[in-house]
């Protein structure tokens, strides 16, 4: 994941922490609705960044996870 699909997802978390702010202190409707639809629409295009981000990796799923790997002795109950 690059870094511009991170920024967007930390506007929109930013963006809806806002809106959620407002909506509990009363704000009016017409700026609730608008960071509503626009933090939608920022979430979407968030989204769509890191799904096409051209991220490779050559790790595969049978070496489960670095800080857990499944052959060590250590992690054995």
């Amino acid at each position: 994941m690059k870094s511009k699909g991170i920024v967007l997802l930390t506007i929109t978390t930013i963006l809806l922490v806002t809106l959620s702010i407002m909506a509990a202190l009363d704000f009016q409707y017409v700026f609730i609705f608008s960071l509503t639809t626009i933090g939608q629409i920022v979430l979407v295009i968030a989204v769509y960044h890191v799904l096409k981000d051209d991220y490779t990796t050559d790790k595969e799923f049978k070496e489960w996870y670095e800080d857990y790997p499944v052959n060590s002795e250590d992690n054995m109950r």
